[in-house]
């Protein structure tokens, strides 16, 4: 099979993935220049069913799935799992999110995988550590969100919520990504593989540290303040006379310069109710008085002049259509096993790829791949 050209060039990646988690991290190994073959059942992965909005492809499928090889084995069958277990034995990186258990029942636990293949590193990702009374729990995003407080720090006073995306999915598959990456390089210096286990629920712990650190040391947790900050004010989102914008002032100089600058009332530099940001923030509903009717009766286009030229951090209260058309966006080309092409953001951090790389249909490349690892390859 070609290969792409990236620092990770010549790595063979096997994925027994679903969803986004697992499938968001061998697109970045892919993206590295990594072989990835996707191992799917006949049906298809959770993730190509959950819609038809991007050109008739599910658009998670479409983001995470581009440059990798689609494999459908039935791997309840002899054939099928002798033709993993092939597989498994010349690859760099498994990963695997299938149910916990699974794949002991097939006869690949972490001493099989050892033995079958010392270099490898063996990545599985799950909802709770495995060695908790959690291990078996479903661990679906919104799930995971709810259980490590993530939602009890997300929406209003009055109403929590979840975040919008797929934060759960997306934060561990960022975590088991560069968890894969130190183990490659750590195989590098020893020459041994490594078995890896992430779990949603300690991402998103891990993600929840700053909340958790106030509520022990102070005894109590942040409020839910919407598009506020909890202790940092102000900090949130403003309305002018023609479009909303979100507002942060940090350290003292900021705040002086958006009274003289941009709200030009220097009085409130010093004024004992707001004078530094504890007092700020126990006084915000007394400040928004003041500051809302100004923003009110500024159109966007003078509120942008004045924060930019006081040089005050803010941002456009965007909408999706606003993403879309948002002069700072980057694109990569993908396309459909249809031949249609779809423009989804750029990764940071890389060069979009001359020709774009292909989402693969559901086991177009099955024959090959098992022509590749037969028992006379």
């Amino acid at each position: 099979m070609s290969q792409s050209k990236g620092p990770l060039s010549g790595l063979l990646v096997v994925a027994i993935e679903q969803a986004v988690a697992a499938p968001l991290c061998t697109f970045r190994l892919v993206q590295g220049g990594a072989r990835v073959i996707k191992v799917e059942r006949a049906g298809g992965e959770t993730a190509r069913h959950y819609d038809r909005a991007a050109g008739g492809t599910s658009a998670y499928f479409a983001w995470l799935n581009a440059g990798k090889e689609s494999t459908v084995l039935d791997l309840k069958s002899a054939e099928g799992l002798a033709l993993l277990r092939r597989m498994i034995a010349k690859a760099d990186v498994l990963v695997q999110n299938l149910v916990p258990g699974a794949m002991a029942r097939m006869g690949l636990d972490q001493a099989a995988l050892d033995a079958l293949n010392p270099r490898l590193i063996s990545l599985s990702i799950v909802g709770y550590d495995q060695q908790s009374r959690f291990a078996d729990m479903r661990a679906y995003d919104a799930l995971v969100q709810a259980e490590s407080g993530i939602c009890a720090v997300t929406g209003t006073g009055e109403e929590r919520a979840k975040v919008g995306v797929s934060i759960a999915d997306i934060g561990t598959g960022m975590t088991a990504h560069a968890a894969v990456l130190e183990a490659l390089i750590e195989r590098g210096i020893t020459g041994k593989g490594k078995a890896l286990e992430i779990a949603m629920f300690d991402t998103m712990a891990d993600w929840m540290s700053v909340p958790l650190l106030q509520y022990e040391g102070t005894g109590t947790a942040p409020r839910r303040e919407g598009l506020a900050h909890a202790t940092i004010y102000p900090y949130g989102a403003f309305s002018c006379a023609d479009g909303a914008f979100l507002l942060s002032i940090q350290n003292p100089r900021e705040w002086v310069s958006l009274c003289n600058d941009v709200l030009e009332r220097p009085d409130l530099v010093d004024h004992p109710l707001f004078h530094d940001n504890p007092a700020r923030s126990d006084n915000r509903a007394r400040l928004d008085d003041i500051m809302r009717p100004i923003f009110a009766g500024l159109s966007f286009e003078a509120c942008e002049a004045r924060m930019r030229g006081a040089g005050i951090a803010f941002g456009r209260l965007s909408d999706v259509p606003d993403l879309a058309d948002h002069p700072a966006l980057k694109r990569r080309e993908i396309r459909l096993a249809d031949g249609h092409v779809l423009r989804a953001p750029l990764q940071p951090g890389r060069v979009a790829p001359v020709t774009p790389p292909d989402v693969p249909g559901l086991g177009q490349h099955t024959e090959a791949v098992a022509r590749e690892f037969s028992d006379a390859g």
